[in-house]
């Protein structure tokens, strides 16, 4: 091919794109000037939009056409935004998207209520579907997402965490919020049962790939490539599927020193090094390629439900974007 996935995504919903960025400027109206500095901070420092392309798609994939799909998807950015706000300030990240954090600009409180009104502002643009399965999906979402971010600090550096619980924590923190794009697009179209469970599913196996991509991504990218620091997985004693694998198919040694690398309270980059070397070493870099690899084609294949056209072929692209991603 001539241009890249990303190249070709981008050339095929430019105008989709565009169409977002003024939605999501234009929603952002709050009373208080501060709470707009904040959220725009992180609102238009980057960010793919694949959460919103993934709900107007979705919805165009089943034939609507109801003019309103630009607008809903902001909901998914919204939402999106917010819990990055949250997580940032809970784990004390230092940067996101290539610039400070926004807690580190601003006080930690301040932060916090800027998400919960842009969580507010998704309900209150889920409302003006007039959609009740549309706003019985964000509720299910903020609950399912909220619950998986407490999960994930009460496990943080567990080192007995098992491969079924990371699982059902990044379907909670990561894969509930793709799905509910795709099924939500689905709803807007008034599409069919088994097209609305089909544009589920693809959701739900896109966002388990999009999270190991993650996960994999904290160990293979750079600080550039990332737009934060590489390591922050295990600078935060978060374990993920690479160092579960490695974990459990390393000998006693080498198993004790990685356990002692991910307690050490200081980062240091050349433990990191090593970490990395024994990721490769036991497997855990493949068996996470293997399995984000079996969602993505999981993914595709719920698109054979859902009818030929040029959304279906935009979200067969994404499904294979989410394995070859570099940042």
């Amino acid at each position: 091919m001539s241009q890249g996935l990303k190249e070709q995504i981008i050339e095929r919903v430019k105008g989709d794109l565009q169409q977002v960025e003024a939605a999501l400027k234009n929603g952002l109206k709050p009373n208080v000037e501060l709470v707009t500095a904040i959220a725009s901070h992180l609102l238009f420092a980057g960010g793919k939009r694949l959460r919103p392309l993934l709900m107007i798609h979705s919805a165009r994939v089943c034939g609507y056409s109801g003019g309103f799909e630009i607008e809903f998807s902001t909901i998914f950015e919204y939402l999106h935004a917010a819990t990055l706000l949250h997580d940032d300030v809970v784990d004390a990240a230092d940067v996101r998207r290539g610039e400070k954090a926004a807690h580190t600009k601003w006080p930690a409180p301040q932060v916090v209520l800027t998400g919960d009104f842009l969580l507010a502002q998704a309900l209150t643009i889920a409302a003006k579907t007039r959609e009740p399965d549309i706003i019985d999906v964000i509720a299910g979402i903020t609950k399912e997402m909220s619950q998986g971010e407490i999960d994930q600090m009460e496990k943080r550096g567990d080192l007995g965490l098992t491969q079924d619980a990371y699982l059902k924590l990044i379907e909670r923190k990561t894969a509930v919020l793709i799905q509910g794009a795709c099924k939500s697009g689905a709803i807007l179209a008034r599409a069919g049962r088994e097209e609305r469970e089909a544009l589920s599913r693809y959701g739900f196996h896109l966002g388990m790939a999009f999270q190991m991509a993650d996960d994999l991504l904290d160990y293979l990218a750079t600080a550039e490539q990332l737009g934060k620091n590489p390591g922050a997985d295990m600078r935060e004693g978060k374990l993920t599927l690479p160092l579960i694998h490695s974990l459990a198919n390393a000998p006693e040694k080498d198993k004790a020193w990685m356990e002692s690398a991910v307690r050490e309270a200081e980062f240091d980059p050349d433990r990191f090094e090593k970490l990395k070397q024994m990721l490769v070493k036991y497997k855990g870099i493949e068996y996470t390629q293997s399995r984000a690899k079996e969602h993505v084609q999981k993914a595709k294949a719920c698109l054979d439900r859902v009818p030929e056209n040029e959304s279906r072929r935009l979200l067969f692209l994404i499904a294979d974007y989410a394995l070859e991603r570099k940042v």
